[in-house]
């Protein structure tokens, strides 16, 4: 027998040069998942700080960086402060808000991340954060609300039409049940932001579209992104629409 690598191989096989190496897929690092959640978790970390408490957002916090219309205070989208629409997708109130968020975003994100490439991930996570926000300008936008979960959902809704053009049951993955039981969640459970899930599921679901769209016509990489990200401006756009002009 002859030493090899690992193990031995016989005389005959060293002699015919039959002896093959198999490598694996080569390994994948999400870094923009990575980012995010760790952004996510800093924000939390700082806001706990500031007020102390693992289960409760700081009310300071809360009242600077959250998604808020406006009212006659002075503050809120309504009054100029357009940066609440992605700052209050960083910050979470409580503990197991921000745990499920980030667990379902790693779930979720890698595989997204992986399949689309970087930039179009990032086109269409900060389109679902901002379909999001622009759900909630809509619906409620006299409420002050935080959190990630209408970029999540929009991921939800991504990976569900890439599954179906793949030919995958989202029943069978069980992608289908989980976004069901989310949605029930959403609107049985009070203080749940109805707007921000269903605005961030239709903008991420609608980005997938355009996506596989694209691809299977052949379009460029670039083009998609550039597509998704204009689509993510005019959401933004519409969130400050909203909120200027309540339309409930």
């Amino acid at each position: 027998m002859h030493q090899a690598t690992v193990g031995f191989h016989c005389p005959e096989c060293v002699k015919g040069g039959k002896q093959q190496v198999f490598r694996g897929p080569p390994t994948f690092d999400p870094v923009v998942t990575k980012a995010v959640i760790a952004l996510n978790v800093l924000a939390w970390f700082w806001s706990s700080a500031q007020s102390g408490s693992i289960s409760r957002i700081s009310g300071r916090v809360l009242l600077d960086f959250g998604l808020f219309g406006g009212d006659g205070t002075g503050i809120g989208v309504a009054n100029g402060e357009a940066y609440r629409l992605i700052t209050s997708g960083f910050l979470h109130d409580g503990f197991i808000h921000i745990g499920f968020n980030m667990y379902a975003l790693w779930i979720l994100g890698p595989q997204l991340e992986r399949v689309l490439d970087r930039s179009r991930f990032v086109a269409l996570y900060v389109a679902s954060l901002l379909g999001g926000a622009a759900g909630v300008m809509l619906l409620d936008p006299e409420s002050f609300t935080v959190g990630a979960s209408g970029a999540v959902f929009g991921l939800f809704g991504a990976v569900a039409l890439i599954q179906r053009a793949a030919g995958v049951s989202i029943w069978s993955s069980g992608i289908g049940q989980i976004l069901a039981l989310n949605l029930l969640l959403t609107f049985a459970i009070p203080r749940v932001s109805v707007g921000g899930h269903v605005g961030g599921l239709i903008a991420g679901a609608a980005v997938g579209y355009v996506y596989i769209a694209m691809m299977r016509s052949g379009q460029k990489p670039w083009v998609a992104t550039a597509v998704a990200t204009t689509f993510a401006a005019a959401l933004g756009v519409a969130a400050i629409a909203f909120a200027t002009n309540p339309v409930f």
